[in-house]
């Protein structure tokens, strides 16, 4: 159907003109500032760097000398400066995990910074070690500072390009990291994760001298809710030092190997009170647990309930205890 203008009254058609002249104008206004503003020279820059709650392995200075790379900023015209591109050389740093940048009405070039967060650092077999973030990305030290995060030892590879094999390990060790940084009970009392040589995860305690075999990372709630439970029952109970190996990858118990009976008796005050203090807050959590030697193995009577700083140690010899049962 043809419109026909003769049938539009002329005030209308008179507003009409008047809108799409009135948008014309603004779009050549806006046009306008923009040139005027592309042609201001840059005033300065401000940083902000986000996403750092516990570290800061980043800082302005260092941002800055990044952005100079790419050129003198200050004094040069903003529309002669590639925000994109400066956006990109910034993020090749290992540590940044996002960066936007743009000019405000000063021409002041704001800088904001997503600074990436390691879970865990992880110690290669020869040496050298990393740190991990949650997306396991590998991250470098920083000579600045040392992040407290769990720390796991003897990982087969330090190649950039990861095997299949090697690739799940370190995904399962940023699900460890992950879950033992949610409870403070755990950072106080793990002081390091050792990787043995069938990929298998065994704990290093803090306070207590017992290899505690975990496995893999799967039903890691189940697994240190189990170990929990033996700290607030078995070892406040019968002794720090009672037992030399815990193995958790059972379900619903806790197979415990003890030590010699002299090695038993020998316990420290010093260690039970300062676990004491760590379970203190913790709600009583009963469970099965096992105890075995290298004679017999015999169940512990309890009710089951369902509901209920950075560097390897070097003076645990982990070696010496026993083989974990795979």
């Amino acid at each position: 159907m043809k419109l026909n203008l003769k049938k539009i009254p002329w005030e209308k058609r008179f507003i009409q003109a008047v809108w799409i002249l009135f948008g014309i104008g603004a779009m050549v206004l806006f046009g306008a500032a923009m040139v005027r503003k592309n042609q201001k020279n840059c005033s300065g820059v401000q940083i902000e760097i986000s996403g750092a709650s516990q570290h800061m392995f980043l800082d302005e200075k260092e941002i800055l000398g990044i952005l100079k790379v790419s050129g003198k900023l200050k004094g040069t015209a903003t529309g002669k400066i590639n925000l994109r591109a400066l956006e990109s050389v910034v993020e090749k740093n290992s540590w940044i995990q996002n960066a936007e940048m743009y000019f405000d009405n000063n021409q002041v070039l704001q800088v904001k910074v997503l600074e990436r967060q390691p879970i865990a650092r992880v110690f290669v077999n020869g040496g050298s070690s990393f740190y991990v973030d949650s997306a396991a990305l590998r991250l470098p030290l920083s000579d600045k500072l040392s992040a407290r995060v769990p720390v796991f030892t003897n990982f087969p590879s330090n190649k950039t390009i990861l095997a299949k094999p090697d690739s799940s390990l370190l995904a399962g060790i940023v699900k460890m990291a992950s879950f033992i940084q949610t409870d403070s009970f755990w950072m106080a009392q793990i002081a390091q994760i050792n990787i043995n040589p069938h990929s298998k995860f065994e704990l290093v305690p803090l306070i207590g001298d017992q290899l505690i075999v975990i496995g893999d990372a799967e039903q890691l709630d189940k697994k240190f809710g189990k170990l929990k439970a033996f700290y607030q029952q078995a070892l406040l109970q019968q002794g720090l030092n009672t037992y030399e190996k815990l193995d958790l990858r059972f379900d619903n118990q806790v197979v415990a190997v003890k030590r010699g009976t002299e090695k038993a008796q020998i316990d420290s005050a010093e260690a039970k009170r300062k676990l004491q203090e760590l379970v203190e807050k913790t709600a009583p959590m009963p469970l099965p647990m096992v105890d075995s030697s290298t004679n017999n193995i015999k169940k512990i009577d309890h009710q089951i309930n369902n509901n209920a700083v950075n560097k390897p140690l070097t003076n645990r010899h982990v070696s010496s205890m026993p083989k974990s049962v795979h």
